[in-house]
């Protein structure tokens, strides 16, 4: 490998740091498997026996949003396009807030292990069947990306073993995954958060040293242009403005906190709603430790190139390889502490797939075999979701295989499958907050969603907007000390920014692909959703929405908002509240104990077995 002779290489001691990682995450799972009589239901297994607390559910939040792509795509992006990123500071509290208040409320009191089975309590079987299988189908396309992508980059510029590293990721976390369930995943989580921010913390320190302290690092970058954190422009069309990451933005996300099983899942595993609403405010402070150390890399990258950038000067192919590169080389003279990085990115990889890997197997035994098995015992469930575990894990595995043949395919595929959550959005929106909503609209407004959102979508693969409308900011390689032939002074600015295999080239530009395929990509789920919406309300009331008699527990009420103030009216003179046991899904709180168990058919199953 020709690129990292001036920077340094892995040695032996990175290989163990990177090695210990993994079997610390390892034996999580074997102590989850065994501690407490081991997994006993599908309940344990899949939902941590719902007695999980505030805290470690967090940490595990933050962790499996935070994949790899995050620990090395955020820097990059910093770098290319300068610290706007971090308004996503402002989008995050919005999206915990719709998450904790509207989403949070309705799945914790019905008390479901899959999101999906909502929608078959609210609409119907049909609606909730085409709900799992998107989820199922994105889940794993996504997994596979996620293993393989960190993997490439870490390879091409450390020579750290490419399929050894994707195997052994991808198999340890089959492996904790399957040993001990839900708990054993976010008590690993909890582990990588720490070294996620160990080694974060490890560059952004070195970095201040060789930098000569924080003060150069800002100021580098105010003189690069890089401190752009005020870009007041309305125009739909740039790609990151303060306007499209605040209201694109907090939809895009809003996707995955509210409504994406992976997260639902874990939030909904918390002992009481106290502690659930809690675990999501705690991962926001989460999210912002992470976001500042990922802009601040970002911010020490530009600093330490400034004057000669290793993406144009051919040192590295890909954006993605910036911070591996440059973590060899201002950390060469301490072995180990690469081996803290990579162990940080892949901790990012773990946590996401082991989450995706959980999910998967709940959903497929809630929504796929147990409507159709209805005499399985708890044991036999319990047996399935492990295997169904093992299933996912090998899937997952052979999905990072086919990445690496097809890259830029499945790239495309999961952009589109970005496209997905707008509308899903959509549906949980319809079914919660309009009571007048109906299957008919439900279905209706989905497809429209989605119709639109895959015509922008694969508009924009198709015809990548101009780079006027994403603004690159310019890299300099005039200090670096090498001849070509003259040409080392231009500043670049025209890298073609979208890597599509699609792309169409040469193409006379019409109105249509400069406005509405141009459109930024965060906006893709928002145009999805309120398509959603729109049509699922105009259609819901013209087919008689109204008439329906729907379950009070279905919606979002009055008072779910106000049971937030519960805890403090009590507080002073009835102490016996928190003293009960909490064992029962959420019926602890004061404020559900009144809904007479009218409505029997639909719901019966509800109010008998799973509360």
């Amino acid at each position: 490998m020709d690129a990292s002779r001036d920077i340094g290489s892995f040695v032996v001691w990175d290989y163990v740091v990177f090695a210990g990682m993994l079997l610390i995450s390892a034996a999580i799972g074997i102590y989850y498997a065994f501690a407490g009589g081991g997994q006993q239901t599908s309940k344990d297994f899949l939902m941590g026996g719902r007695s999980m607390t505030a805290v470690p559910v967090a940490l595990s939040l933050t962790a499996s949003f935070m994949s790899a792509v995050t620990v090395l795509g955020t820097p990059a992006e910093v770098y290319r396009f300068g610290a706007i990123f971090s308004i996503f500071g402002i989008t995050y509290f919005f999206v915990v807030v719709i998450s904790a208040e509207v989403f949070l409320p309705v799945f914790y009191r019905l008390g479901i292990t899959s999101t999906y089975e909502y929608l078959e309590l609210r609409f119907n079987r049909f609606i909730r069947l085409c709900g799992t299988i998107l989820f199922i189908v994105q889940t794993i396309l996504y997994t596979g990306i996620v293993i393989y992508a960190p993997a490439l980059a870490l390879n091409q510029v450390t020579g750290f073993d490419l399929w050894g590293a994707v195997v052994a990721t991808g198999v340890v976390c089959t492996f904790y995954c399957t040993m001990g369930g839900l708990k054993a995943v976010v008590w690993t989580d909890v582990f990588q958060v720490g070294i996620m921010v160990a080694g974060f913390a490890s560059v952004i320190i070195q970095a201040a040293i060789t930098q000569g302290g924080i003060n150069t690092v800002l100021s580098d970058a105010s003189n690069g242009g890089r401190l752009n954190f005020w870009n007041f422009n309305p125009s739909p069309l740039q790609r990151h403005t303060f306007w499209t990451i605040i209201i694109g933005g907090t939809f895009t996300w809003t996707t995955i906190y509210g409504i994406n099983q992976s997260q639902v899942q874990r939030y909904i595993s918390c002992k009481n709603r106290l502690h659930a609403k809690l675990s999501l405010y705690i991962n926001l402070v989460g999210l912002w430790v992470i976001l500042t150390c990922s802009v601040f890399c970002g911010l020490a990258l530009y600093s330490r190139y400034h004057d000669c950038d290793p993406w144009t000067s051919k040192k590295v192919s890909e954006v993605d390889q910036l911070m591996p590169y440059l973590v060899l080389d201002i950390l060469r003279n301490y072995p180990g502490v690469p081996g803290l990085f990579v162990a940080c990115a892949y901790s990012g990889t773990l946590s996401t797939v082991s989450s995706s890997i959980n999910a998967l197997a709940a959903v497929t035994v809630e929504d796929l075999i147990k409507p159709h098995f209805k005499s399985l015992s708890e044991k036999s469930l319990s047996w399935i979701s492990q295997g169904m575990s093992v299933l996912y894990g090998a899937l997952c595995i052979g999905m990072a295989a086919l990445a690496s043949l097809m890259g830029a395919l499945l790239q495309a595929a999961l952009s589109i499958f970005g496209m997905v959550g707008g509308p899903l959005l959509g549906l949980f929106s319809l079914g919660i907050l309009v009571p007048f909503a109906n299957p008919i609209g439900a279905l209706t407004g989905l497809l429209a969603g989605f119709a639109i959102s895959l015509w922008v979508g694969i508009g924009a693969q198709l015809y990548p907007p101009l780079p006027e409308r994403t603004l690159p900011l310019s890299l300099e390689t005039h200090g670096c000390n090498i001849t070509h032939n003259g040409s080392a002074w231009i500043s670049t600015t025209e890298m073609p920014f979208s890597t599509s295999a699609f792309q169409i080239h040469n193409v006379e530009r019409t109105p249509l692909m400069d406005n509405w395929y141009s459109i930024s990509y965060l906006y893709f789920s928002t145009i999805g959703t309120l398509v959603t919406l729109l049509v699922g309300i105009l259609v819901s009331l013209s087919t008689g929405g109204r008439k329906q008699n729907l379950d009070p527990r279905f919606l979002l009420t009055k008072q779910d908002f106000l049971s937030n103030f519960d805890a403090f009216k009590k507080k002073n003179h009835v102490l016996s509240y928190k003293l009960h046991p909490l064992e029962d899904g959420g019926t602890d709180n004061p404020a559900f104990n009144h809904i007479e168990p009218n409505s029997t058919d639909r719901s019966g199953k509800m109010n008998g077995t799973r509360l």
